[in-house]
């Protein structure tokens, strides 16, 4: 249940945030009564979000969609279908043109587009993360939250040195006090999480119980080892090692960009606000502005993350490429076998492997 309603968050805060940014474009330029201005927008919204999951859908969950016939031809011209749909709504924008207003229907055009591409392809490396494991999710958002609260308690309680003039209420005292505290907190909430299954594992589809599960055997990355400390440490603490899991050690990269970049999305976010001359995105949570008020940040911090995992975690997975060759024709996954076995054989490796099964 809390793997769904995880995997529902990211979806409902795309919607609303989309609908937060480009009601802002509609009441900038309501007075000009563009056509299908709002239609566009959201059929345009629907085409990326048919990508995007199509693509995340035959990505992750490969056997599950060669079971189905109908997910089979989906998946097989996913993307051509995802072409013509976009195709669709461009032909219907062009003709929707109307003289006079041609620039500032292009502008809107724009506007539409560049919402698509902050909000929606960031909201899905979100769901991307979560497929990773739960733990890329929490830990990465929790940083951020600490952040916002530490650096606002540090910044009541010592600030005086302005940070930034797009934000007058932050200070060099809140940033750096939010720096510290939210690395100490991700750590720890990191050694807290990296002993549970449950957090750390991805998320698979099971042939046999015919169901999503969130079951493996812990990585290396979530088994805990064994630390020297610096002999400066060592001094002060008097201890020679610590014990922590890998995890931890990639949580303070996690929590130092929470820290140290992740408040640059609230700044782009106030810079924004003020080019427009508003004070928040929307009123959905009373005390604190629109869902994107709340998530401007975040963003940004789900991209760093899932860049993250590609470049410094995840390395080539064999369960992919098995459930990729057993999509082949008979022909194409001979010639691989053959073309295996050949390379296997050079490299000596081949006569030592039918030693051991003998």
């Amino acid at each position: 249940m809390l793997l769904l309603l995880t995997l529902k968050f990211p979806h409902l805060g795309i919607n609303e945030c989309f609908h937060e940014i480009i009601t802002i474009g509609y009441s900038v330029y309501h007075s000009y009564h563009l056509p299908w201005f709002r239609t566009l927008s959201w059929y345009f919204l629907l085409c990326v979000n048919y990508f995007f999951y199509g693509e995340t859908v035959t990505d992750y969950f490969f056997t599950l969609v060669q079971r189905e016939e109908p997910l089979r031809i989906l998946s097989k011209y996913h993307r051509f279908i995802s072409f013509a749909l976009y195709l669709t709504g461009f032909c219907m924008f062009v003709l929707s043109l109307v003289k006079k207003h041609y620039r500032l229907q292009f502008y809107m055009f724009g506007w539409t587009h560049v919402t698509l591409l902050i909000v929606v392809t960031q909201s899905h490396l979100i769901i991307h993360n979560l497929f990773e494991g739960m733990i890329w999710f929490i830990v990465p958002i929790s940083c951020v939250i600490c952040n916002d609260i530490m650096a606002y308690m540090f910044g009541f309680f010592f600030g005086r040195t302005p940070l930034i003039k797009l934000s007058p209420k932050k200070t060099w005292e809140g940033f750096i006090g939010g720096f510290f505290a939210t690395i100490v907190f991700c750590v720890m909430l990191s050694y807290v999480m990296a002993g549970y299954r449950y957090f750390v594992c991805p998320v698979e589809f099971n042939n046999d119980s015919n169901s999503f599960q969130v079951d493996c055997e812990p990585s290396e990355l979530f088994q805990l080892q064994d630390y020297a400390l610096p002999s400066i440490l060592e001094s002060v603490t008097g201890w020679t090692t610590v014990r922590l899991y890998p995890f931890q050690i990639h949580s303070i990269a996690l929590s130092s960009f929470a820290s140290i970049v992740g408040p640059f999305g609230g700044f782009f976010a106030s810079g924004f606000k003020r080019a427009f001359k508003i004070k928040d995105f929307a009123n959905t949570i009373p005390g604190h502005g629109g869902i994107m008020d709340r998530f401007d940040c975040q963003y940004l911090m789900a991209t760093f993350v899932n860049v993250y995992i590609a470049s410094f975690i995840r390395g080539p997975n064999p369960t992919k490429v098995i459930q990729q060759l057993l999509a082949l024709r008979a022909d194409q996954q001979l010639h691989i076998f053959n073309s295996l076995k050949a390379h296997l054989i050079e490299k000596g490796l081949l006569p030592a492997l039918e030693e051991a099964a003998a």
